[in-house]
């Protein structure tokens, strides 16, 4: 099995565009398999083609989510639209973009409608389709700035649950995420920083970076942050 393919020189000559193959993604993963499997572990993909990572990363989450709480509906919404929001990733490609947050998408709802395919709420979807327009950025991960007629700062929302099934938004310049000399980068796989790296959206207990806010939202029912949010 090849290690990456391309879709076409152009691609490949204008924006080194090479896209990692199924079996590397999982092999790389499982260097960190422990984070891939934990709901709430955040991963961002500073160049994430159409999701071949994010979508890996998906799929494990949401079999530990339906192993641990597939009897109950409202558990399963809220720790699938949980999981969902640990997923972060930027293109220059705004098919990649586009690709990469239906990807991820079709991956929560064919779960879903899997296991309540008659009960299954369309805000549970709106609530995920709102979260990966939020986390999945057409942007350019080298200037820190989005792509397009009005570019400007990328900036990421951070989802944190509060009192069972609220969720509390807050957003951040990613050149804020990146201001710390010794945050260069968000680690694409959490734990593999640096030894003077210090790591981003940390629960894990040691030091971290802290960066500031640019806006904060109140906590809402998860299936209410698409009805709140811009």
């Amino acid at each position: 099995m090849q290690a990456a393919h391309v879709r076409t020189k152009e691609r490949v000559a204008n924006h080194g565009e090479v896209l990692t193959g199924q079996h590397e993604v999982n092999a790389m993963l499982d260097l960190v398999k422990q984070e891939t499997e934990r709901i709430d572990s955040r991963f961002l993909e500073p160049a994430c083609g159409d999701g071949n990572f994010l979508t890996v990363i998906l799929e494990r989450k949401l079999a530990i989510v339906e192993k641990r709480y597939g009897k109950s509906q409202l558990d399963f919404e809220r720790y699938a639209v949980l999981a969902v929001s640990s997923m972060y990733g930027i293109d220059i490609l705004p098919d990649n973009v586009r690709d990469c947050r239906r990807r991820l998408f079709e991956m929560f709802d064919a779960n879903y409608r899997r296991l309540f395919k008659a009960t299954a709420k369309d805000k549970s979807r709106e609530a995920v389709r709102f979260i990966l327009e939020r986390n999945i950025i057409w942007g350019d991960a080298l200037t820190l700035r989005t792509v397009g007629e009005k570019p400007s700062h990328i900036v990421f929302s951070e989802w944190s649950p509060v009192n069972g099934s609220m969720l509390k938004r807050r957003d951040f310049t990613f050149g804020e995420l990146l201001r710390h000399e010794e945050a260069m980068q968000a680690p694409l796989f959490p734990g593999l920083e640096s030894e003077n790296q210090l790591p981003l959206f940390s629960d894990l207990g040691e030091h971290v970076f802290i960066p500031t806010p640019v806006r904060e939202y109140p906590p809402v029912h998860f299936m209410e942050i698409a009805c709140v949010g811009d």
